[in-house]
């Protein structure tokens, strides 16, 4: 059992690949330096080079609000890699696993969004994934596409570790409090796609297509601020908690527009896979005693 992650340095990628070797996989990792996924050629020659049982798509272009400038390369990463790597699977007939995004929903509706949800991207990053998910559909039969959102991990920059950084800089914080989403644990998306890959490994009857998966429960980001300032204080990490003051996007202006909301509907993957939304606090404490083993945030 062969197992090719493409964005093995990001915060998904990263737990992949720690997963992967635990369960016993042949892993192989590469990352932007070692694969150009937007050439086509180098694409292909190096799946059919490889010959995995299954790939997992972790790579992509997330700066949202640099999307809206760099065009190009967020639909080159974004777009094009996934069509290049569905391509490679349908001529090699091997599965795709690949990862999209809450951000395809222009955050209207009041409740969480289904699969069957017609999208309405509001920025490139969205338009840009979402032409992935189109490419990938419309070139592979054995696929699975995962849309999920806020991602978070010990890794890399993300939004606990901002604000754990500003937390230790200021007495006060002023963080967005009419966005709703669901936080998620790049650790929990990762065992959701392993589990898939066992079940291909088994042999297992698969409903390829569209699922969603995030954590639970959906929340603002500003009551997630709140959340990892409250877990923090008391694993010692911080001294004292900030205030933090609700604020509306409209105070906050970025140069791309966010969903105001975007919690996704997560019971078609409990349907089909038997895997259950985990607490994305637990997570949440995982990445924060990981941080405090490190000494990341010393006091």
């Amino acid at each position: 059992m062969t197992v090719l992650i493409i964005g093995a340095a990001g915060q998904l990628g990263t737990e992949l690949c720690l997963r992967s070797k635990v369960r016993g996989y042949d892993t192989v990792a590469v990352d932007y330096n070692e694969l150009d996924l937007t050439n086509e050629s180098s694409t292909q020659a190096f799946v059919a080079q490889v010959k995995p049982t299954v790939i997992i798509n972790a790579a992509a272009y997330t700066a949202v609000d640099r999307a809206e400038t760099e065009i190009a390369s967020a639909f080159a990463v974004n777009r094009d890699g996934p069509l290049y790597l569905a391509k490679s699977c349908a001529k090699a007939d091997i599965p795709l696993l690949h990862i999209s995004t809450d951000y395809v929903f222009d955050g209207k509706k009041p409740t969480p969004y289904l699969e069957t949800d017609t999208p309405n991207p509001q920025g490139v990053y969205g338009q840009s994934k979402l032409e992935g998910e189109i490419a990938v559909a419309r070139t592979l039969n054995k696929y699975i596409t995962l849309r999920t959102a806020w991602v978070f991990s010990a890794t890399g920059n993300n939004f606990v570790r901002t604000i754990l950084r500003l937390a230790k800089e200021r007495d006060e914080l002023s963080v967005v409090a009419d966005q709703t989403g669901a936080p998620t644990w790049a650790g929990d998306i990762a065992e959701v796609l392993l589990e898939i890959v066992e079940r291909i490994h088994q042999s297992k009857t698969i409903t390829w297509g569209l699922y969603h998966y995030t954590g639970s429960p959906a929340i603002t980001w500003h009551a997630f601020a709140e959340t990892i300032c409250q877990q923090a204080f008391e694993l010692g990490i911080l001294r004292k908690k900030p205030f933090i003051k609700p604020i509306s996007s409209y105070e906050y202006p970025t140069a791309a527009k966010r969903p105001q909301n975007s919690a996704l509907a997560c019971a078609l993957i409990q349907e089909e896979f038997l895997i259950s939304q985990a607490d994305w606090r637990k997570g949440l404490e995982q990445v924060l005693i990981q941080w405090k083993k490190n000494n990341e945030f010393s006091t």
